[in-house]
């Protein structure tokens, strides 16, 4: 299978703001769903509940960009959202990330903890955590929806969701669509494409292409200075989609997609988390182990990362005569991810503050320090919808969901799943390797339902009862030579809801206020150190929230504003294994963690010129929690989570911020169309996005590189537009300021640095 899939200021003070994205048909992405324009802006709609309805009239915080918005605003990837939206953390790891919306999501690295912000792609909740890097390419739109979506969205969207809709084939119309061709820095060459095929009255499709390679941002030697001899990490992606519509009668639609990617990041370079400070924390000494994100070293010649899979999805509805609609999205999805790489990639560090922090000599040396992985995973979903019509007071929806997701640590274990691959002495004493499957489960049915009052104030109440599932089955661990069976299972049932006041005061102005909860299943802990741990538990969280969407200036103007206070119990996090601290076990902060906060954004067009704008400002404290930290290491005989008592490992962590929650983010963009002779038109773009410093983990500790430090991020475009051709001088990142995107296993993944290119693009 895996051989198949190859592919070769004042106004915002004013409005304190909203960012209801225009979503225009461009000659690029051909038609998007838009709604009414008033006047100014065009208004877009969402449909993550089910049913299209405005955005500026709709109980949820949310920031929706079309196709044409994503390339302006330099979004290719799922990374780049955290710069272009409040309140959106993303930390990419390599093999998966870390994505975290006003503080809640996912917090660990494990396929056990499910993600707390889920992606849907065409209507299918995609693979939950991995193969994340799916690239933007043919879209009609993307809705970043903030906030718990336990009704529609179920067990994995406790932070929120992002829905991205691709282009669909349109009946009846011709053989259009676009070219694209960039050339960029790092020796970068991309080529994307789509066309709409009409076959006859009732049948069309539509097929789309991306395909990409670029150098290595890195640059690599061997810890002895020599040159390296393995893949850097340079980039080679492809991607195709194939869309058939049919419509034999006006009541019956049937849509079918299948998504092929083949992304091969080559290798997932990383520099010890020690490497990055220019002095050691806490003192005004150099550290003589500095160096730049970039510049590292690495022993394992034979690094790898690559993701490949396959998403295919059947959409039916069928219009009753009452106006009913019976909708059915089955899908399914095959994929494996790929990777391998030095845990301790690194220099001798044989003398200094960090002296065997990363030992280099005797039987713990960083050859000893290699992890593999090579994991397949297999989704099978189905929903089924019943939606009346979009009319009348009273609106309803019904559904029905079930997916079943199959982890498959492929065997043999020693081959594909192993920590210490390559160890000094070539003996299993110091290898931990894992091998089986870890079905997962979860059936849900959901509800929603709205009835107009009088004086334009409207109630709307929805809830969704959920039963899931997770056992080991057949996994089998060779932890340092000793055999260990692995059966654990785990069930969650869980029911959450939303109930919510809305008023439309006139045409330009609309409040609300609800509360609405979400949930994320609980998972299994593997053997580590003496025993075996127990599950961990669900997080649940209770989301209160009120917000105002208006207009101004005859459309010119449109605002979104918010408020939110949430209490989230049960975070799943990391800390040492209570009897032998250094291994590490997943467990729930017991009491409860406060994450409060205010949004804003602001979308405005006055004839040349547009510019829109967000703001996220969050709190966040835990409730009462000790906890051992594993790097530190040490014996405590008791570490209660409760009461402690606090010691040199045991850890009094109470009041500390939630881990990628940063008290402020900002994004600012704003562009201007100069009409040149012959109709031309010459479009300059600024756009930037700041996030404030982040915690990675509770504990809290700089000095292990716990904190992330803030991200500004500059782009510019510079479009030429003549009829059908639009030439881009584009730059991202253009300070180059380098930042680390993730903290994992003590590494610093770095983000990307300054990238710039042109592109050339061709309607047709």
């Amino acid at each position: 299978m895996r051989g198949k899939l190859s592919l070769t200021a004042s106004i915002l003070a004013l409005v304190c703001c909203g960012s209801a994205h225009a979503q225009t048909a461009t000659a690029a992405t051909g038609s998007s769903e838009g709604g009414a324009s008033t006047g100014g802006i065009e208004l877009v709609v969402v449909t993550a509940e089910r049913r299209a309805t405005p955005l500026q009239k709709t109980a949820i915080s949310a920031t929706v960009l079309s196709g044409s918005d994503l390339s302006n605003k330099g979004v290719n990837f799922v990374d780049q959202l955290q710069f272009i939206a409040p309140s959106v953390t993303v930390d990419n790891f390599g093999q998966g990330i870390d994505f975290d919306i006003r503080g809640i999501g996912k917090g660990e690295h494990n396929s056990q903890t499910t993600p707390g912000v889920i992606t849907y792609r065409d209507g299918v909740a995609t693979f939950p955590g991995y193969f994340t890097e799916e690239p933007y390419y043919d879209i009609a739109n993307v809705q970043l929806l903030r906030g718990p979506q336990g009704t529609f969205a179920g067990q994995n969207a406790i932070g929120g969701a992002v829905f991205v809709t691709t282009q669909n084939p349109v009946i009846g119309g011709g053989y259009d669509g676009y070219v694209q061709a960039q050339v960029g820095n790092f020796t970068d060459f991309g080529l994307q494409g789509a066309s709409n095929i009409p076959i006859d009255d009732t049948l069309a499709a539509r097929v789309a292409f991306y395909g990409e390679t670029r150098d290595s941002f890195y640059s690599i030697t061997t810890p002895s200075g020599a040159k390296y001899a393995g893949n850097p990490g340079d980039a080679h992606w492809g991607a195709a989609r194939i869309s058939v519509l049919w419509q034999p009668t006006q009541s019956l639609t049937v849509l079918f997609k299948t998504d092929l990617d083949y992304l091969d990041n080559g290798a997932y370079p990383a520099d010890p988390y020690t490497d990055r400070f220019k002095f050691i924390p806490g003192t005004n000494t150099p550290n003589p182990f500095y160096t730049d994100l970039f510049k590292i070293s690495a022993n394992d010649p034979n690094q790898m990362a690559a993701d490949e899979f396959v998403r295919s999805s059947l959409k039916l509805d069928y219009v009753f005569d009452d106006g009913i609609t019976l909708q059915s999205i089955s899908a399914y999805q095959f994929g494996n991810t790929a990777y391998k790489g030095d845990l301790y990639s690194t220099g001798p560090n044989t003398s200094g503050p960090y002296a065997g922090v990363f030992p280099t000599t005797g039987p713990f040396s960083t050859d000893f320090a290699t992890f593999v992985d090579s994991v397949d995973e297999t989704i099978f979903s189905e929903e089924v919808n019943l939606i009346s019509p979009n009319t009348g007071n009273f609106k309803w929806i019904v559904g029905l969901f079930a997916q079943s997701d199959r982890y498959d640590f492929l065997a043999p274990a020693t081959k594909n799943f192993v920590i210490n691959l390559y160890s000094p002495i070539n003996s299993l004493a110091f290898q931990y390797d894992l091998q089986g499957n870890n079905p997962e489960s979860d059936l849900s049915v959901f509800a929603q339902g709205s009835y107009e009052l009088p004086a334009g104030f409207e109630i709307q109440l929805g809830g969704r009862y959920s039963a899931t599932s997770t056992v080991n089955k057949n996994v089998l661990i060779l932890q340092y030579g000793t055999p260990i069976l692995d059966n654990q299972g785990l069930s969650s049932h869980n029911f959450s809801y939303k109930a919510s006041l809305n008023w439309t005061v006139n045409d330009a102005n609309f409040l609300y206020a609800f509360m609405a909860t979400g949930f994320k299943p609980g998972g299994l802990n593997v053997p580590v150190g003496l025993g075996l741990p127990a599950p961990f538990l669900p997080e649940t969280v209770r989301n209160y929230e009120a917000g105002w969407k208006s207009s101004f200036l005859d459309g010119h103007v449109l605002t979104q504003v918010d408020g939110y206070y949430n209490n989230f119990k049960n975070f799943q996090v990391t800390v040492g294994y209570p009897a032998f601290p250094t291994f590490p076990f997943e467990v729930n902060v017991p009491n409860t963690t406060q994450i409060y906060g205010f949004e804003a954004e602001v979308q405005a067009a006055f004839g040349a010129f547009s510019f829109d704008a967000g703001l996220g400002l969050m709190h966040s404290e835990l409730g009462t929690f000790f906890a051992a930290d594993p790097r530190i290491g040490g014996f405590s005989a008791a570490c209660s989570p409760t009461s402690g008592p606090a010691s040199a490992n045991c850890l009094n962590v109470t009041g500390h911020a939630q881990t990628y929650a940063p008290d402020f983010t900002f994004n600012l963009s704003a562009a201007y169309d100069f009409k040149l002779d012959g109709g031309d038109t010459l479009t300059p773009r600024l756009n930037f996005g700041h996030s404030s410093g982040q915690w990675a983990t509770l504990f809290e500790n700089p000095g292990l590189g716990d904190r992330l430090a803030e991200r500004n991020i500059f782009g510019a475009q510079l479009a030429w537009t003549h009829d059908d051709i639009v030439v881009t001088l584009y730059g991202t990142n253009l300070t180059d300021q380098h930042y680390v995107g993730a903290l994992n296993s003590n590494l610093d993944f770095a983000g990307p640095p300054r990238q710039f290119g042109i592109r050339l693009m061709k309607a047709f």
